[in-house]
């Protein structure tokens, strides 16, 4: 199934979180993830991307981090373009 992620949104563009679909080779960025709050249902926002596009910036909540690309790429999201961001 494809679906969208973090990664390919555009800078500033709200998101809800979908899912965290971990890679086989890091299946501890899932746990990793939740710890930070990426959560299913949680709000999020690309905020700005480094050159190169790698790392990410990304808002959680009232909360920002720098994500790598391959991790930002495992987290799946609805934007309201989609039409289920907002349900």
């Amino acid at each position: 199934m494809k679906y969208r992620t973090l990664d390919c949104c555009r800078d500033s563009e709200p998101c809800r979180i979908a899912a965290i679909h971990p890679p086989a080779h890091a299946h501890e960025w899932g746990e990793w993830l939740a710890e930070l709050g990426f959560l299913p249902g949680e709000t999020a926002m690309l905020m700005a991307r480094a050159p190169g596009d790698d790392p990410l910036v990304v808002r959680i909540g009232s909360s920002t981090f720098a994500l790598r690309r391959a991790e930002a790429a495992c987290i799946e999201v609805v934007t309201p373009a989609d039409g289920r961001a907002q349900a």
